[in-house]
């Protein structure tokens, strides 16, 4: 996704026919292929005739982060969008949008618009990452980076969450879940709250709320103001996780606007949405088991067992310790203690990596726990384990909540707490450790209805979708699925991995030379590739 980013839990879519929508956005099945033509007497052209102002990244001088993408090569720029498309006369939005200018301006290509997944990634400093993982081809391309709508350093949106993420598990009892009822509809009221003040309005009137707006349609609407800003008739998009969700909804509203469409990690659009983790259980349960055979062959590091059995059977006492009472880790500031709806929400963030680093990472972490579990008097943390915790538990710096407004602005979840502890209770006999999580009630319970309905595939598109057989965030079996709805795609798979996002960032030289190659000559292969896990040298 970045549904969970990898070492800390982080946050890796009224009805489509309203009626202004039909006369101010371009249409779903029949968009105009040019600037001109899409904006001429149309209410949206002063955004799509609008040219990016190009300057340093950096805010100010205490701006590090701007800095650095200043000594990277990157440019900014703030483009106005509306906040509702079907009233662009009405309020305005900025979204932020970067830019790595194509060094072999002899041979460009075009522009590469990235989205690393989220919801609600930011984005503005990754293209100097993805040229260097495009090798040859990067120079020949300008590389575009954006934060999505009420992300980063675009127009933002912060529900100021107490903690970092809505994604826990019920636990082992009613009492358990009755608690993420309630801090999940806590957890909606105070996006409710702050989406009513997101944005100036005038005093003694109802603030409007942007809550309804914070969806996928409108980003892929703003990726197409993004396009027309930079001169593009059509322009390339790599999308990682969510990002693939959000590159298909582009090819389908606008289907004459793209060139070149990488999707890695892919959702089908059927899958997408607040519960999109209900069905990829087996996945992660078949990640969890390769990461344990991968402990129990280091047992005298992580003393974890000497089998793979053995330390799955660790693990069940970690969780069920947990349940009768929380584990106290840590000491001092990072004193923390861990209860059975936390617990499994940081076995299931390291599904997602099978890496040599994240498994010593996680194996390190789960012998803290496991001496936890029989009762150790608590140690220091390593410092990357305490961060994750303090993140998970008690939030962070970092603006919250604007996954989960895409989530549910998107998608419409059940109302009834009562329908999740029936599903929670009918998963834990197959899956006892992922299905109260996989199943579990979220803030979309809470929130208003969406406002427009999930997009659906109607048009093909020759996308390049890439996928890893072991994926327990967006199984493979949802990248199949969408390749069977895009017949001209093809798909690109990567057996023996349990890894979730792919190119440039697994180290898989077959899946990242198929990519590069596609983006440089715009040639799909022929039949659908298959590479295969390399083996490394531990």
């Amino acid at each position: 996704m970045s549904l969970l980013r990898s070492s800390v839990l982080r946050a890796s879519c009224v009805s489509l026919a309203v009626a202004a929508c039909l006369s101010t956005v371009p249409p779903l099945a029949s968009a105009a292929d040019s600037p001109a033509d899409e904006v001429s007497g149309a209410p949206l052209g002063r955004f799509y005739e609008q040219r990016p102002a190009w300057s340093s990244c950096a805010g100010n001088s205490q701006d590090t982060t701007g800095r650095a993408m200043d000594s990277a090569g990157l440019q900014c720029a703030d483009l106005t969008v509306p906040l509702d498309y079907s009233a662009p006369q009405g309020r305005t939005i900025t979204v932020a949008v970067s830019r790595l200018k194509a060094a072999d301006t002899r041979r460009r290509i075009g522009t590469l618009l990235i989205n690393i997944g989220g919801p609600g990634g930011p984005a503005l400093a990754v293209p100097p990452v993805i040229r260097q993982a495009m090798k040859d081809v990067g120079p020949r391309y300008d590389i575009v980076g954006f934060d999505p709508r009420f992300v980063g350093r675009s127009t933002p949106l912060d529900c100021r969450w107490p903690v970092g993420s809505a994604w826990f598990s019920a636990g082992a009892d009613r009492a358990g879940f009755d608690r993420q009822v309630s801090l999940q509809k806590r957890l909606s009221a105070q996006c409710r709250s702050a989406g009513a003040s997101a944005l100036p309005y005038t005093p003694g009137t109802p603030p409007p709320s942007v809550l309804p707006y914070i969806t996928t349609r409108n980003t892929a609407r703003d990726m197409d103001v993004i396009r027309a800003a930079l001169g593009e008739r059509k322009i390339s998009y790599l999308g990682y996780s969510y990002g693939t969700y959000l590159g298909t909804v582009y090819t389908q509203m606008f289907p004459g606007r793209f060139d070149r469409v990488v999707l890695d990690g892919a959702f089908a659009p059927d899958d997408y949405g607040p519960r999109m983790l209900k069905g990829s259980e087996a996945e992660n349960e078949q990640a969890l088991a390769d990461w344990a055979a991968w402990a129990a062959e280091r047992h005298t590091t992580y003393r974890l067992g000497r089998t793979r059995d053995d330390v799955l059977a660790a693990v069940d006492r970690i969780v069920a310790a947990s349940a009768r009472k929380p584990l106290e880790i840590g000491t001092g500031t990072d004193a923390f203690r861990l209860d059975d709806t936390q617990v499994p929400a940081l076995l299931f963030t390291a599904t997602a990596d099978d890496t040599d680093p994240a498994r010593a990472s996680f194996s390190e972490q789960m012998s803290v726990l496991a001496r936890a579990a029989e009762g150790a008097a608590p140690t220091a943390l390593p410092a990357e384990f305490a961060a994750s915790l303090r993140y998970l538990l008690y939030g962070g710096s970092e603006p919250s909540g604007v996954q989960h407004a895409v989530l549910c602005g998107d998608v419409g979840a059940p109302r009834d707490p009562r329908s999740y502890w029936l599903e929670i209770q009918g998963s834990r006999a197959a899956h006892p450790l992922f299905g109260p999580m996989t199943h579990n009630i979220g803030p979309c319970a809470f929130w208003d209805r969406p406002r427009e309905r999930p997009t659906r595939v109607r048009h093909d598109a020759p996308a390049l979708i890439v996928a890893a057989t072991g994926d327990p965030r967006t199984t493979y079996r949802s990248s199949v699925a969408l390749h069977d709805l895009l017949p001209s795609s093809r798909l690109v798979t990567l057996r023996g991995a349990n890894r979730h996002g792919l190119f440039g960032r697994y180290g898989s030289t077959c899946v990242d030379d198929e990519v590069n190659r596609y983006l440089a000559t715009g040639r799909l292969p022929v039949q659908d590739p298959t590479c295969v896990k390399e083996r490394r040298t531990p």
